[in-house]
């Protein structure tokens, strides 16, 4: 019988690794994880936690305007970004250390170090050189924005790693993509104070999402003061003579801002990491190859995350994480459920959805009915927004089937993960009728729809 000198290792210290290798060796299994950077990965220290954390510091500008509305007087304001950078840092790091101290406390041996395969069942540690065995490996090292390293002046950018720590708020920015990164920031942004324009190549920002949502939240940045420019992309940036940044644009915009954020997509972060050592398969992208159970072409190899290119979602890679638990070290195979993940864009308003949208749902059903309702919210009567909150519910007609739940407005992420669950338990839209609505609130929408708005049949309107 082979020895190793350890039951799992894991590499990488974020969501899926951190998960997997804790709760392995809460079994009993003996456990090391190896993390190069900081424990908690993308999400927890330049990904969605502090994103939220500047999401709610961006809002305030639009509070105290509000405030009026309701009677209150607001003085002077101002902002202290360095003040919140440093509230951000000493926030993450308290989750780091509470990472550290649950894999900890379960037993796991915990490395700071680069770790790169060397072979089948064999690490590399860098820091030091050691080389360790294990019966199964964990990958789980997530992914990277993609660098556009073709794009002049690309070096002269920033991406979301570098955005939440910036020495100076800029006056003005200049973001490249449409997708929900790309969305939060110039969202975040604006509200901060600074002069905030966003680059996409699509006709319409949020490709993947439905049409009402994507045309909802365009308005709503338009309204209020975000620069949009669709259908079109950055040809060259450099040092512009006064300082800041000179871009041109493929039509021929030239604009002069201080900061250029790319948010054009995630890699996998697989570079240099010995995946054809051990005999791990990569796809076209970078991203490795992994069966319905997470499991690499290599045996006792295993990947999670981001890294897989499969859901690039923190619960997904945790979800992940427990399967694989369940498979390798309890004797119930699990394979993760990607279907009917619920999602939030944290923008201002946010968006929260789940299920298929409604261009899906003509392409795959043959009878739609279509749930629509538009609504000023109850909180902009008195600020005097004119605002809106979009909510749609997709029904497949056939067996009156929830297939689809769409939100553009206040809190539409926390009603996104309720729906996320009702949806999952296969509800109908006549469970939805019967259910008696909460008032006065926004989610009482979703019970009083009693007619469709129209219906799809074979994709087209009727």
């Amino acid at each position: 019988m082979t020895s190793y000198d350890y039951d799992l290792f894991v590499i990488g210290g974020g969501s899926g690794g951190v998960r997997s290798g804790r709760v392995a060796a809460s079994l009993g299994k003996k456990v090391a994880i190896a993390e190069e950077f900081r424990y908690g990965g993308t999400c927890v220290i330049r990904g969605c936690v502090p994103k939220k954390l500047y999401v709610y510091a961006s809002a305030f500008s639009t509070d105290f305007k509000d405030a009026e509305g309701f009677g209150w007087t607001v003085g002077e304001t101002s902002f202290d970004w360095h003040k919140l950078v440093a509230a951000k840092e000493a926030e993450i790091t308290r989750l780091e250390g509470l990472y550290q101290k649950g894999l900890a406390n379960a037993g796991a041996e915990i490395f700071h170090t680069r770790a790169e395969l060397v072979g089948p069942n064999s690490i590399k540690l860098i820091s030091t050189g050691r080389i360790v065995t294990a019966e199964r490996i964990v990958i789980a090292v997530g992914g990277r924005p993609a660098p556009h390293d073709a794009l002049p002046g690309h070096e002269l950018t920033i991406t979301s790693n570098e955005v939440f720590d910036l020495p100076e708020l800029p006056k003005s920015i200049l973001i490249a993509g449409g997708g929900y990164i790309a969305v939060e920031f110039a969202n975040i942004m604006h509200g901060l104070g600074v002069e905030t324009t966003l680059i996409y190549r699509g006709k319409q920002i949020l490709s993947r999402f439905d049409n009402d949502m994507r045309e909802g939240l365009q308005k709503a940045m338009t309204d209020k003061g975000i620069h949009i420019l669709c259908e079109d992309i950055i040809e060259t940036i450099s040092d512009a003579e006064a300082g800041g940044r000179l871009v041109t644009t493929l039509k021929g915009e030239i604009l002069t801002v201080d900061q250029v954020m790319l948010a054009l997509g995630r890699v996998p972060n697989t570079e240099g990491l010995g995946l054809e050592a051990a005999g791990v398969k990569t796809d076209h992208q970078g991203a490795i190859v992994v069966d319905a159970f997470s499991r690499t072409s290599a045996p006792g190899v295993y990947a999670l995350g981001d890294v897989t290119n499969r859901v690039q979602l923190t619960p997904v890679a945790i979800h992940e994480a427990m399967c694989f638990i369940e498979t390798e070290y309890k004797g119930n195979p699990t394979s993760p459920d990607h279907d009917l993940i619920a999602t939030a864009v944290f923008s201002q308003p946010e968006i929260g959805t789940v299920g298929l949208s409604e261009d899906e749902a003509a392409r795959t059903l043959p009878d739609v009915e279509i749930y629509r309702t538009e609504f000023r919210p109850m909180r902009a009567t008195l600020s005097g927004r004119s605002e809106k909150t979009i909510m749609k519910l997709v029904v497949n007609a056939e067996n009156r089937k929830v297939v689809g739940a769409h939100i553009l407005g206040p809190s539409a992420g926390e009603m996104a993960q309720l729906l996320g669950i009702s949806l999952k338990a296969g509800v109908t839209k006549d469970d939805f009728a019967r259910t008696m609505a909460v008032h006065p609130t926004a989610s009482e929408e979703l019970v009083t729809m009693y007619a469709p708005s129209y219906r799809l049949r074979n994709g087209e309107r009727v």
